[in-house]
């Protein structure tokens, strides 16, 4: 039983609220610094690279991005999923608060591949087997946030969300393999768990400060969110009101 406490703990909206309001400013300031730290190492440290010049840097950008857009996609279709089998509220925020950054990070990583690829194959675009699989995704994130909007009932928005959440969680396996399942233009894999890196150890250590510095990122912006659309959820609960009373107090 305890144990079972401890781990819905935060579960409850105004815990939850509380626990943001502690983590989200070492979030935030992890992300500036992070960010700071790997944009100088990418941009001024790392070499340049002996085939694709100076434009490969972008990497350092869009590999993150890339990573970031099926990561999220996954914990939005998970917490879509708790939502759903144990009407659990907070689940379901937090797929809601996930899906705007996982759309972001798609969109990030299409435009920024669109710049890497102009001059390494001479096109903005290739309906290759990685980009189109990641233009799939960027819909499928653009379809769950319209279709839980236009849901007025916010238990049959949480519970369709998560349908097409669950569903589309079919294509994260898809992006990520197929450069191995088809000939595609897009490279393999720079970083693996079985291999040693393919690059020089300070253009592996920018690609790790700016993935830190997405996740930092991430967090804290879909807890602020979540925190936003806790309090609009339950705008008429006992929580909220003492939250506001406490802010006149403060004020």
């Amino acid at each position: 039983m305890n144990r079972s406490v401890r781990w819905f703990t935060f579960a409850a909206p105004s815990r939850f609220y509380w626990l943001v309001g502690v983590l989200n400013p070492w979030f935030w300031t992890a992300a500036v610094a992070l960010t700071i730290a790997g944009m100088y190492v990418g941009f001024f440290v790392a070499p340049t690279d002996a085939t694709q010049g100076e434009s490969y840097r972008i990497i350092f950008i869009h590999v993150p991005a890339a990573w970031m857009s099926m990561i999220i996609y996954l914990a939005m279709a998970f917490w879509a999923a708790v939502g759903w089998m144990f009407n659990a509220r907070m689940a379901s925020v937090l797929a809601r608060a996930l899906a705007p950054t996982g759309a972001m990070f798609t969109f990030l990583a299409l435009w920024t591949g669109a710049f890497w690829g102009k001059p390494t194959w001479g096109t903005w675009w290739v309906w290759d087997a990685r980009l189109t699989s990641e233009l799939i995704l960027l819909f499928l994130y653009l379809g769950y946030i319209a279709l839980v909007a236009s849901i007025d009932d916010m238990v049959r928005g949480d519970k369709a969300g998560a349908l097409l959440a669950i569903v589309g969680a079919v294509n994260v396996p898809i992006i990520y393999f197929s450069v191995r399942w088809w000939n595609t233009l897009h490279q393999g894999a720079t970083i693996s768990m079985t291999a040693a890196p393919k690059m020089a150890h300070t253009m592996l250590t920018a690609m790790m400060l700016m993935t830190l510095a997405f996740w930092a990122y991430s967090f804290a912006v879909v807890f602020t969110r979540a925190q936003a659309m806790a309090l609009e959820r339950d705008h008429d609960a006992e929580w909220v009101r003492q939250l506001a009373l406490g802010r006149k107090d403060s004020s």
